[in-house]
């Protein structure tokens, strides 16, 4: 690879990074806006005339009597003042607004990439998938806005867990697109098994919490370790069909996150061990070293935001903390099946067969 194709790349990495950091921060100001009840306030789904906010008082009115006509103002907020939409307002229309510049952030330089010729054609189809993934995600967030609007003030538990897997795929996919930009020229290894049944139960985990929001089961059985005073509390399987119970049911709701949880507690050292004593150095060993503290951060805004029911600040810091562990396992899982290229040169990150191991290991 010439010096002028390791610059394009390396150009189109930072771009994807860049995009990758603006949508973690309209994922942890959506999470803020569910946690404040703001994601109806606005009550239509305009995505360039919504782009300007009200500035007249007359608008502002408009706006409001909107609002009081959806069920969320009559079975939740009834008597609210405009002082106080205005508050919720302006963090919906922040999560909008984020949003928007999300995706002109992705847009604007993919064509400007695809027309200079700095993309390769499996590149291009690549990038392209993920603008139309982004797309998919806004309507999947109005939908959600949608039925609450003509059905009820309750947010559906499926369709937050689903907003959320899909923020998740596209962050993952910008990320690890860039990480390969920044791979020395050969074949990709196979992703340890370890390493990749890892991520999968962060994504999980990240998933079950979700529902935990769209169920409120956060504000049930505060307490840790046990719930209602038992490691496995009764009723985990009271409705049926069996199924309805991880989504309608909070008691087996809260029980499947806790249970990804301790999963997980036991899976990211072991695999931060294998990687450290497995691997030939330096595989890996920063990036597991992040995923490690990630995980540490993350149980304990998991505990706190439980044991104070939900505070507001440290339910966000929990969400967050979610996108930071499933990155920080992903850049490992990466790092472990590839080369990386650094500024003073290549070096190897991994064997040229990364051996695959047993979760039990």
């Amino acid at each position: 690879m010439d010096s002028g194709e390791q610059m394009r790349q390396r150009m189109v990495s930072i771009w994807l990074f860049a995009c990758a950091a603006l949508v973690y921060t309209v994922l942890i100001v959506g999470g803020v806006t569910r946690l404040t009840h703001s994601g109806l306030s606005i009550a239509e789904w305009q995505p360039l005339v919504g782009a300007l906010p009200p500035w007249s008082d007359h608008a502002w009115a408009a706006l409001f009597e909107r609002y009081r006509a959806t069920p969320e103002y009559r079975l939740v907020t009834y008597g609210i003042t405009l002082a106080e939409f205005k508050h919720i307002f302006w963090w919906e229309y922040a999560h909008r607004l984020l949003a928007r510049l999300a995706g002109f952030a992705f847009l604007l330089p993919l064509l400007w990439f695809v027309w200079s010729g700095k993309l390769s054609g499996r590149l291009w189809r690549r990038l392209a998938i993920l603008f139309v993934l982004g797309g998919l995600q806004g309507a999947l967030g109005w939908s959600m806005v949608a039925s609450w609007l003509v059905d009820s003030p309750r947010v559906s538990p499926i369709l937050l867990a689903g907003h959320l897997a899909l923020a998740l795929l596209i962050i993952g996919a910008m990320l690890w697109t860039a990480w390969d930009l920044r791979v020395a020229p050969g074949r990709p290894r196979r992703v340890p098994l370890l390493a990749g049944v890892t991520v999968v139960g962060v994504y999980l985990m990240a998933i079950a919490g979700a529902l935990v929001a769209g169920t409120k089961a956060g504000f049930a059985y505060n307490t840790f370790p046990l719930m209602d005073g038992a490691l496995v509390p009764e009723g985990l399987l009271r409705l049926s069909p069996w199924y309805l119970n991880f989504v309608d049911n909070v008691t087996a709701v809260q029980f499947t996150h806790r249970a990804i949880g301790w999963t997980l507690i036991a899976l990211v050292p072991t695999l931060w061990w294998w990687t450290r004593k497995s691997v030939p150095a330096p595989t890996a060993r920063i990036e597991s070293n992040w995923m490690l503290v990630a995980l540490v951060l993350q149980v304990g805004l998991g505990i706190s935001t439980l044991l104070s029911v939900v505070a507001l600040p440290l339910a966000a810091a929990h969400q967050a903390g979610a996108v930071a562990l499933f990155a920080a396992t992903l850049w490992t899982t990466h790092a472990l099946s590839s080369r990386i290229v650094t500024a003073g040169g290549r070096r190897d990150m991994a064997p040229a067969q990364a051996p695959e191991v047993p979760v039990s290991a």
